[in-house]
């Protein structure tokens, strides 16, 4: 399953929306998600989507920036 996680870039500053980044990645579940991002970075997790087939197609085509993070 491909996941959407919102993330801001530290733990160690207050969170703001405008700081707000995401990035994509393979997990079995929302839970294996989160745990593969706490493990591997410093990010303060905000938010973690699924994307469906649809939801994923139009991420692909509208964000030129769009890559699976692999930890």
């Amino acid at each position: 399953m491909t996941f959407k996680v919102y993330y801001q870039p530290s733990k160690n500053t207050t969170p703001r929306r405008e700081n707000t980044q995401s990035l994509y990645l393979e997990a079995d579940s929302e839970a294996a998600a989160r745990v593969l991002v706490e493990e591997n970075t410093n990010y303060n997790v905000e938010f973690i989507e699924l994307l469906d087939e649809k939801a994923l197609v139009y991420e692909q085509e509208n964000n030129a920036d769009f890559q699976l993070t692999e930890f």
